[in-house]
């Protein structure tokens, strides 16, 4: 039996302006949605918000600024451990403001590598004629 999906557990420090704030992420990978990283943050129990980060995306903003629009990611040398800065810019007008977030860069590329056991990086296939078929059938 063969692995399809990969999560985990990681600490976000929210920037806000009484300083950063923890809160608990849960990345998300799926190989039904193989170029996808999902994210949901939470405040204790309450979902703050989920959001669907490319999965390249991801794995080049460990290494360079990449992005641009509502979402960025950026290496970040902390004291004592290399960060993740993410950016997050609300899409709509109904969604306006903006959020920066550091996660610890160690996580995240460990979360990659259990995404890459299930799918490995350029190996990602979407079968449209699937989707198609549950596009049509709903």
């Amino acid at each position: 039996m063969s692995c399809v999906s990969a999560s985990a557990l990681i600490v976000a420090r929210l920037d806000a302006a009484r300083g950063r704030v923890p809160l608990l992420a849960r990345f998300s990978y799926d190989v039904d949605d193989p170029y996808v990283v999902q994210a949901t943050f939470f405040d204790g129990p309450t979902v703050l918000a989920r959001w669907h980060f490319d999965r390249q995306m991801l794995a080049e903003g460990l290494h360079r600024p990449v992005g641009e629009g509502d979402v960025t990611f950026s290496p970040h040398a902390a004291a004592g451990a290399d960060e993740l800065r993410v950016g997050l810019r609300g899409p709509s007008a109904e969604m306006q403001g903006s959020a920066v977030l550091f996660l610890e860069a160690r996580a995240i590329a460990c979360f990659l590598e259990q995404s890459y056991a299930v799918t490995g990086a350029g190996e990602e296939f979407l079968d449209l004629d699937k989707l198609l078929d549950e596009f049509l059938a709903s």
